[in-house]
């Protein structure tokens, strides 16, 4: 499994190392596998993919066009029928008929959802980091394709057929739980194809309740600093990739445009980042697994990920990924019934001596080339080990005065 998204029904548990309730809800997971498209299912992909593409530009030129103008924006029903139904009667769009009329609907469905929450987005509606108004989608991209249930079936010889392509061979890795709710056909900037499948659980993977509980104060020079001083490192997967990267930069930017050397320079530019991405995704999941599965309780700091990927150590921060960390280890938190925290960012928590309580630690940014320091107490501190204790407590706070989503 590539990836996955959860959704929880409200009722949160907050009391201590508290256990899930016995109310049992659906979460939606995604599977994905490699697929093997024959040359002319890749022709017929090609197509659907440009089809594809064409309508959600259409729609999004539409409604920038009702923008300027002043007028209404457009629905989605008004959308579909300008855009796909008459549109294929039209010569200039004939062609759109030659493909399944399921992801030309799906694609309209994203858009709307892109603007809406873009919309909320501004009107403070929507939680989370302001969300832009959609874009153009260009040919040199990711391309996509969703199908609903009437637009795909699974086949006992293990095949998946998908409307007006075929039968396509899939690279199966594991079994389905249940029978998909959709899938969408990916074709990378590499040009390697996936299905991607949804499927709807019930939310049942609860592990054996543990003991043990953490705080996780995380970095740079270390990834993470678990309880015990137990050191995660930082694997660096970009660092180790960049002189690789830069020569393959600099030999796709003396290739002349539009030449089929461009073209290869290119997919090897692009074949860098892929595999620095799936090094990454797969670490980040192990370690993600192993600390859900040894700790009952989980407390982090609520770190500034955007500020801090904004600084100098801009190149690092991205490197690292703590934000996706972080996300993946809340998600798979609540899928296992482990008590998540998270500690409030202007919590002091390397300044804090968690002996005696006094804020004599190392502060600002001359305070960062201190790894050790003494507290007026008498205690001696390792800055990344004492920031744990801090927030494993803090964390605990929270959870057991009911402030905190576990």
């Amino acid at each position: 499994m590539i990836g996955s998204s959860w959704s929880r029904a409200a009722g949160l548990w907050a009391s201590g190392l508290s256990y899930p309730p016995d109310t049992v809800s659906v979460v939606h997971l995604r599977y994905s596998f490699r697929v093997y498209p024959t040359r002319p299912q890749r022709q017929a992909l090609a197509r659907t993919f440009g089809c594809v593409r064409t309508v959600y530009n259409d729609a999004v030129a539409a409604r920038r066009a009702a923008h300027k103008a002043g007028t209404k924006y457009p629905s989605g029903v008004a959308l579909a029928r300008t855009l796909i139904t008459d549109a294929k009667r039209t010569p200039e769009r004939a062609w759109l008929g030659s493909v399944s009329v399921v992801p030309l609907q799906q694609v309209l469905r994203h858009c709307d959802r892109a603007y809406r929450n873009f919309f909320e987005s501004l009107s403070g509606k929507r939680a989370g980091g302001r969300v832009g108004p959609p874009r153009f989608k260009r040919r040199s991209g990711t391309q996509t394709a969703e199908y609903t249930r009437r637009g795909f079936r699974l086949k006992g010889n293990g095949r998946l057929y998908i409307a007006k392509i075929g039968d396509l061979k899939v690279a199966w890795s594991r079994e389905l739980p249940v029978e998909p709710t959709s899938v969408t056909i990916v074709k990378t900037v590499t040009g390697k194809y996936y299905a991607s499948f949804v499927v709807a659980v019930d939310d049942d993977e609860t592990l054996e309740p543990v003991e043990t509980e953490t705080g996780i104060d995380l970095g740079l020079t270390s990834f993470a600093v678990l309880r015990g001083g137990r050191t995660i490192d930082n694997p660096e997967f970009f660092r180790k990739m960049e002189r690789k990267l830069k020569q393959a930069q600099r030999a796709l930017s003396r290739k002349q445009r539009g030449s089929a050397n461009r073209e290869k320079a290119r997919l090897k530019v692009a074949k860098i980042h892929e595999k620095t991405r799936a090094r990454r995704d797969d670490w980040l999941n192990k370690q993600v697994a192993t600390l859900v599965r040894e700790n009952q309780g989980i407390y982090v700091e609520d770190l500034n990920v955007r500020g801090l990927s904004r600084g100098r150590a801009a190149k690092s921060m991205h490197d690292a990924a703590l934000g996706k960390f972080l996300t993946l280890l809340e998600s798979k938190a609540a899928r296992t019934g482990r008590t998540f925290a998270r500690a409030d960012r202007c919590f002091p928590s390397t300044q804090l001596c968690s002996a005696c309580g006094a804020l004599t630690g190392p502060k600002g940014l001359d305070g960062l080339r201190h790894r050790t320091w003494r507290c007026g107490c008498g205690a001696e501190h390792d800055r990344d080990a004492n920031a744990e204790i801090n927030i494993r407590r803090e964390g605990r706070r929270s959870v057991a005065e009911g402030h905190a989503e576990t």
